[in-house]
């Protein structure tokens, strides 16, 4: 199995179900975890010197800080009804308590803080959404905290790609500080695939093929991306829903397309 493939753990107890620290990536920005909770229980996450994003992928929680309340709030029980989630942006060096007012699915995207942000909740008409794409490659977007909206380092965006179609295509990367062209930046996927026995395909691979991983990927699996191209494809009868969470020294989401496949963004295709 691939190093950048972290399966879920379909019968683990555990509340955290994935856990994607910058030690166990070999990258130095980035972090994720993946918390599953029933509803009536508790978590806690102690405070550190990370901003964090709290992305609710399904259900309805309560969400507190020291100063601030975020009561029952959550307006989807499967990403799958494709609303636009409620998140909650923690500033450095807070704790936080998680109630799950229903069962629960919390996404905690993580990267380095500087403190200046305050804690925040982030709501659906927070949330732009955006279709991209033609023909067989098209996908439909949640920028639940892009570059233009305050934060550190964190850039965490949601992707739906419908059966049979691509995303994150044209092949395309963003390993290299390259001023006005690319920014540096590393990057998780969460998948969900719905019916949820099905699966899809990542690639991750540079020009020169020094890493080339080719990965089937299933329900609630977690794919790293520490550098090169990171195309996804699906297979017809399921849909895929992914979250992204990308940090790195410059918060800017600047890439290029890898030149073979640039056609598609073309006329040519459609």
């Amino acid at each position: 199995m691939s190093d950048l493939l972290s399966k879920y753990p379909k019968n683990s107890s555990d509340t955290v179900k994935q856990s994607i620290s910058p030690s166990i990536a070999g990258w130095k920005y980035v972090g994720f975890k993946l918390l599953e909770l029933a509803a009536g229980k508790s978590a806690e996450l102690p405070a550190n010197e990370n901003e964090l994003c709290l992305v609710l992928v399904s259900g309805k929680a309560t969400i507190s800080t020291k100063n601030e309340v975020f009561e029952n709030i959550g307006d989807r029980m499967s990403p799958f009804e494709k609303k636009k989630p409620y998140a909650v942006y923690i500033a450095p060096h807070e704790n936080v308590k998680v109630v799950a007012n229903t069962d629960l699915e919390l996404a905690v995207c993580e990267a380095p803080g500087k403190n200046n942000f305050p804690t925040r909740l982030i709501t659906p008409t927070d949330i732009d959404a955006e279709h991209r794409g033609q023909g067989k490659n098209q996908r439909f977007v949640h920028n639940i905290l892009p570059d233009n909206k305050p934060a550190d380092s964190l850039l965490v965006v949601e992707v739906y790609t419908d059966e049979g179609c691509s995303s994150s295509y044209p092949s395309h990367k963003h390993d290299e500080a390259i001023e006005g062209t690319e920014t540096y930046l590393e990057e998780t996927y969460y998948h969900r695939i719905s019916p949820p026995q099905g699966f899809c395909f990542q690639r991750v691979y540079t020009d020169d093929r020094e890493l080339d991983e080719s990965m089937a990927v299933y329900d609630k699996d977690v794919v790293m991306v520490p550098k090169g191209y990171h195309p996804v494809a699906t297979l017809a009868g399921y849909n895929s829903y992914y979250l992204n969470v990308m940090a790195g020294p410059n918060r800017k989401w600047q890439f290029t397309w890898e030149q073979d496949h640039s056609w598609i963004n073309t006329e040519e295709y459609k």
